[in-house]
């Protein structure tokens, strides 16, 4: 048996995600017949060195947003020459920082949403795009600060002097449409799931983890070319940046004006949410995988200084 710890709770915004994440993965994994630990991670590095001595055969990362997919932990987890689930330092850094990941999807070919990192001041001086458009962190997760700015908004100004989330934001063009996402485990994408948020048009943080926020509708029924782009892209982006384990690419589909419409790849999420609202597991479920060998199948692709 092998003795697995898992990494959950973390200091980003996202910690009370984290905490739920963890909680079904011990769970799991004592269910597939692991020994397992855990590790509430916090402020204090020595501490968590201290409960990984003698070191595990493997370290789960349940850990959402800085520090947890930043690729932080990953290089203290390579630089103790534990196995570890998920990406390794590189993909993990490139996919948290929304810019450098958009420069690679660019670079391998992949339709990505127009926009720029703009600083502050810029945001706060004028609308650095046409209207309407999407201002985020930077190097968030989870929808985390993510602003609408629509024709008629005066709000511009707002945002930028009460932004906390670095000196700059990205700015993307609006993509209308629907909201789709497609998981990947190693080189398989799994499936496409349209999300449809309860509350409203944005599938934002509530909807992602408040029990009935949203609706996915797996597999999604839009045209069977969509289906395959989104498929395909889904692994070339996982490519593309070098991950590991498990992702989870997140897509804006336009077909306002009728199918097969645009597809436009968001973003990667290295350290897909495994809660019991998350997509992921639902779409192994999709596939035949449960959650218990999903988790199983993380910890046997463990993996350090890749």
């Amino acid at each position: 048996m092998s003795r697995v710890v898992v990494l959950y709770g973390g200091m980003s915004a996202e910690r009370e995600v984290s905490l739920s994440t963890g909680v079904q993965v011990i769970a799991a994994l004592r269910q597939a017949g692991f020994d397992v630990d855990s590790i509430d991670v916090g402020h204090d590095l020595s501490a968590v060195l201290a409960a990984l001595t003698p070191a595990p055969d493997a370290v789960f990362n349940a850990l959402h947003g800085r520090f947890g997919e930043d690729g932080a932990i990953q290089g203290v987890l390579d630089w103790m020459g534990i196995p570890y689930t998920h990406s390794g330092v590189r993909a993990s850094a490139m996919a948290m920082n929304k810019q450098a990941a958009k420069a690679m999807f660019a670079s391998a070919g992949l339709p990505i949403a127009k926009g720029r990192a703009v600083s502050l001041s810029e945001l706060e001086a004028g609308d650095p795009l046409p209207l309407p458009y999407v201002v985020k962190p930077v190097g968030e997760g989870s929808s985390v600060g993510v602003q609408f700015v629509r024709t008629g908004d005066n709000r511009r100004a707002e945002i930028a002097q009460t932004w906390s989330f670095g000196p700059t934001a990205l700015v993307e063009e609006y993509i209308p449409g629907r909201e789709l996402t497609v998981g990947v485990m190693g080189d398989r994408a799994l499936a496409v799931t349209e999300i449809r948020a309860v509350a409203g048009s944005f599938y934002d943080y509530e909807s992602k983890y408040a029990d009935g926020g949203s609706r996915h509708i797996i597999p999604a029924a839009v045209h069977p070319d969509i289906y395959a782009q989104a498929m395909e892209v889904a692994v070339s982006a996982h490519r593309a940046l070098g991950c590991r384990g498990a992702s989870r690419c997140d897509f804006r589909y336009d077909d306002t004006a009728g199918e097969p419409g645009r597809l436009v790849l968001l973003e990667i999420n290295t350290q897909p949410g495994l809660t019991p609202t998350s997509l992921l597991p639902e779409q192994a479920a999709h596939c035949g995988v449960s959650f218990p060998e999903l988790c199983a199948w993380m910890v046997e692709n463990a993996a350090c200084r890749v």
